[in-house]
């Protein structure tokens, strides 16, 4: 395998395990106008992103988890910069991200990528996967010749597991679970450290769901890559994740270690999600006491004042419309949730 220098220089495996922050996310909001009328006067604002603080370890995989709506995959690509956010900081490395002009951002975007949803969308059907994958590399100039390009290309789609051969067909060629094997490959062409896996298998059969996690479990053993994994299936995310934050209408409720989560969790909407969860076995699925929550969710454009889930949550009081609960250490410094009644 031809290690790029950016590859090589992070050492041996395990090295980037560590309880430093890679990612720092601080009082992050990326809101969008809501115009209306001739000249698109704003009348309002959608709070997709209000105010989320986050801390992605080097090495781990942080699973982001929610409802549809929630903001989960704009505050992955507010992270990036794909969105630009409205106000809050972020930092990759140590350095700010939102006070990077034009070209320190683009020399830091060699460190970070993505990988999209929908695998079908996100490849250019006119272009060749040798060109796919290529792009990424001309852009940032990390390959001098010709020759050092197509080993690079044919490097990285082995190591997603396809053949070389594939350089020269067209996305249309491909199955789902082959093309998004292309757009992890394509993340991988700038030889990243942070990755972020925007529902990569959400769009995928059941049974290539498991094949394309078990690759991004080796290639992140192999590489030392870091995760931000979006998803809102719990039985995969609780497979691939270290740890797990929820997010509910713009905001982070509930991180946690993935074992105490789904052994424990502590904010009744976690409680909700994972009571909704079938469990095989029919006399403990008989057995167990659902939670269902009433009303619908709330508009990002207008939520209630205090807690946003007070609206649906079972266990709400007066002080949860009074102020805002923080996200604060509910049990043993890891497992944190912002709920004034906790689970």
């Amino acid at each position: 395998m031809i290690l790029t220098e950016a590859a090589a220089a992070r050492g041996p495996a395990g090295a980037w395990t560590s309880s430093e922050p890679l990612v720092e996310v601080r009082a992050l909001k990326t809101w969008f106008p809501v115009r209306s009328g001739v000249i698109g006067r704003t009348v309002a604002q959608v709070r997709a992103v209000d105010g989320v603080d986050l801390a992605i370890r080097q090495g781990e995989t942080l699973g982001l988890v929610g409802e549809s709506g929630c903001g989960k995959s704009t505050l992955g690509r507010s992270i990036l910069r794909l969105v630009e956010p409205t106000s809050g900081e972020v930092f990759f490395k140590g350095r700010d991200l939102l006070r990077m002009g034009s070209g320190p951002i683009r020399r830091m975007r060699r460190e970070m990528a993505m990988i999209f949803q929908d695998p079908f969308a996100s490849l250019d059907p006119r272009q060749s996967i040798g060109g796919i994958l290529g792009e990424a590399l001309d852009i940032q100039r990390l390959s001098r010749t010709r020759r050092m390009r197509e080993e690079r290309i044919a490097e990285l789609l082995d190591l997603v597991g396809l053949s070389p051969r594939f350089a020269s067909r067209y996305p249309h060629e491909f199955s789902g679970g082959q093309r998004q094997r292309i757009g992890i490959a394509r993340a991988l062409a700038v030889d990243p450290s942070f990755i972020v896996c925007d529902e990569p298998v959400s769009a995928l059969d059941v049974s290539i769901q498991a094949q394309i996690i078990n690759l991004l479990q080796q290639l992140q053993e192999r590489l030392h890559l870091t995760y931000l994994f979006i998803a809102h299936d719990l039985s995969v995310v609780k497979h691939i994740s270290d740890r797990i934050a929820v997010m509910y209408v713009g905001k982070v409720i509930e991180i946690s270690p993935a074992r105490d989560l789904y052994a424990r969790p502590r904010h009744p909407y976690t409680g909700s999600l994972l009571s909704a969860i079938p469990i095989p076995d029919p006399r403990i699925e008989r057995g167990r006491e659902r939670i269902i929550l009433k009303g619908d969710v709330v508009s990002p454009v207008n939520p209630p004042s205090g807690c946003r889930f007070r609206t649906r949550c079972f266990k709400a009081q007066p002080r949860c419309a009074e102020s805002e609960p923080a996200l604060e250490t509910v049990r043993d410094g890891e497992h944190l949730a912002a709920c004034y009644f906790p689970l």
